[in-house]
């Protein structure tokens, strides 16, 4: 028989606040994410202005009685004396709610007309492959109904340069009277096909790659690079240079040529123009020697200097009332913005720092001197959790002698070599790489033999190890480096 009960058992469970949980997510965003966060508040939030009395360093400064004793010798009055002595200058000045507004008003920073310029605003406008077709179109003697065939062609165009809709799907667009015919559409995609960068208008890799060949100027191996696309783009995506050979009658070193010359062409034309893709990295942190000593200090670019305005906030605490209950929302929102920003920035210096001074040896003597070091040891000695020293290196990166690197650059796990110690797959790769530089060019290393020059210093690393180290330094194969450089022997000579 089965009995139904229902019984109350009291548990204990940790949950995040909602506050707390926007905390953790502004503390994993990027630096110019939580900028972005940052300047939105400030563009809404009425009682939250940018901080014009931020020191140089990027750290705010605290008009505290604390701080104002710490940069000179004046006596510091205590909380309560601070508060009189506020009070009767307001009384002073007949507590007039409009000399507070006025006096505001005329701070420094706070003028509309101030208008700040960067060099970006300097920078040229990118054009983009849809405008750069139409300014060559404008430029041809067309009639109306072929110009505007080609247009709707450009027009079709994905970012990559490719036409991915089919062209019958473009005939009932209406753009012409009477509906276009097949032969027309295809004419008018031979014409784009034909404009500026080359290989623009193709329909798969395939057409994309043949209309890039007449950039081949020898006839030969232009012929070959047709056979080769046209009838073989598996075996080229394969590399498989035997079986290529074997279908082309040819050496294996003249299609080798020929593959090499083939995949120096633009799969993605669409991509020469366009927004710029070069991702420029902004460094949270700065790391300087002075006088044998590693400073770590924020970067006054990427830190937003931000504050409460404190006339605003007693002018309503003064006046609240009902009707303006609204207003304490965005009170409470401009204080915890401000506590955030100096929380993550407070948290974001003390792991670098702990960091700099765990890995000492690597910014005197470089990557070899890394040392392995994990997430546990920095939250142990910053004394935060190891996920939040994990968010905390997760989109940061720190400027140093050396050049900029994420914050996740100084932790890698502990390999042991053959006296016990313990070595940093950074180290290691760094060993790879010297060894990679010393190779002679007739007889270039194979990743076995890298294999063994690092047992023979009493490192035991795996092959495929080594092979994903030289792979994450973007060095070749042993097998195409002894192959550019016979062939750039043969050229010299």
């Amino acid at each position: 028989m089965i009995v139904m009960d229902v019984r109350a058992e009291p548990r204990q469970s940790q949950t995040l606040s909602p506050r707390l949980q926007h905390a953790v997510r502004l503390l994993q965003m990027s630096s110019l994410d939580f900028g972005a966060v940052v300047r939105d508040v400030l563009g809404r939030n009425p009682f939250l202005e940018v901080d014009e009395s931020a020191d140089e360093e990027g750290v705010l400064v605290q008009n505290t009685p604390e701080a104002i004793a710490e940069a000179g010798d004046a006596p510091v009055a205590s909380a309560e004396t601070a508060r009189i002595a506020e009070d009767g200058a307001l009384e002073r000045a007949g507590e007039n709610d409009r000399d507070l507004w006025l006096a505001d008003s005329f701070q420094p920073g706070r003028s509309a007309n101030d208008v700040d310029v960067s060099a970006l605003d300097y920078v040229a406008d990118q054009t983009s492959l849809t405008m750069h077709l139409h300014s060559q179109l404008n430029t041809m003697t067309l009639s109306e109904r072929d110009l505007a065939l080609a247009r709707a062609v450009v027009e079709s165009l994905d970012d990559d340069g490719y036409l991915r809709t089919p062209l019958h799907e473009l005939l009932d667009v209406g753009l012409v009277e009477p509906v276009a015919s097949l032969d027309e559409m295809q004419i008018a995609l031979k014409l784009v096909q034909s404009l500026d960068p080359a290989g623009v208008g193709a329909r798969d890799v395939a057409e994309c790659l043949l209309l890039q060949l007449s950039q081949i100027e020898c006839p030969r191996v232009r012929e070959l690079a047709r056979q080769v696309v046209d009838d073989h783009l598996d075996q080229l995506a394969a590399r498989d240079v035997p079986a290529l050979a074997r279908a082309l009658g040819q050496s294996p070193a003249d299609v080798e040529a020929v593959c090499d010359r083939i995949r120096r062409l633009d799969p993605r034309p669409g991509w020469r123009l366009g927004a710029s893709r070069v991702s420029y990295i902004v460094p949270d942190v700065i790391v300087s020697k002075e006088r044998a000593v590693w400073n770590v200090r924020l970067n006054a670019a990427i830190v937003p200097r931000v504050r409460v305005n404190e006339t605003y906030a007693r002018l309503f605490q003064r006046h609240r009332c009902a009707e303006n209950a609204g207003m304490s929302v965005h009170l409470q929102e401009a204080r915890w913005t401000q506590r955030n920003v100096d929380q993550r920035f407070s948290t974001i210096l003390d792991v670098a720092q702990a960091i700099v001074r765990r890995q000492r040896h690597f910014f005197e003597y470089g990557a070899m001197a890394m040392k392995p070091l994990g997430l546990r040891e920095i939250a142990d000695e910053v004394g935060v959790h190891e996920s939040t020293v994990s968010r905390v290196t997760n989109n940061k990166y720190m400027a140093t002698p050396s050049g900029v690197f994420e914050l996740k650059h100084f932790f890698s796990r502990a390999m042991l070599s053959a006296n016990g110690k313990a070595c940093s797959g950074t180290a290691i790769r760094g060993l790879i790489q010297d060894i990679l530089v010393a190779e002679s060019p007739d007889q270039p290393l194979s990743d076995a033999e890298i294999t063994r020059q690092l047992a023979q210093q009493g490192l035991t690393v795996a092959r495929r190890t080594v092979t994903k180290y030289r792979q994450m330094l973007r060095i070749e194969s042993v097998e195409r480096r002894r192959r550019h450089d016979g062939m750039a022997a043969r050229s010299s000579a």
